[in-house]
């Protein structure tokens, strides 16, 4: 698989703009722009499945967390077709509340088939 970066990272910003959509029908047309019908997502707390489980887990983290945003915090890297990019989840005052990383794993037509989210910097290695 050839990784195009600027379409790529395109694929990208849609998955995070899928964050930050508060329209379930606009939210609906970014994550079939973004991802694959069989995708999967997990993080720390959060899992989701398809289009629907997609869409269930950001609505319920809009109710918990209102008028916080996500933005991308680094640029998108990737090989074959596995991706990683940094980001944020930032409350209404402007305060990181909480970052980490991504690594996606991408579909043939450069879409996202998982996204596997990690909280915070790496652990430092044991003493």
């Amino acid at each position: 698989m050839t990784t195009d970066t600027s379409t790529l990272t395109t694929v990208v910003d849609t998955y995070i703009d899928m964050w930050n959509e508060e329209d379930a029908d606009r939210r609906a047309d970014l994550i079939r722009t973004a991802w694959v019908d069989d995708a999967r997502y997990r993080d720390p707390l959060l899992e989701a499945d398809g289009a629907a489980g997609l869409d269930q887990m950001v609505s319920a983290v809009h109710g918990q967390y209102p008028g916080h945003g996500f933005r991308r915090t680094t640029g998108v890297d990737a090989h074959h077709d596995v991706a990683r990019f940094g980001w944020e989840l930032v409350a209404p005052d402007g305060a990181v509340f909480v970052g980490g990383i991504d690594v996606a794993s991408l579909a043939e037509d450069g879409r996202l088939r998982s996204v596997t989210g990690f909280f915070g910097e790496p652990p430092t290695p044991d003493a």
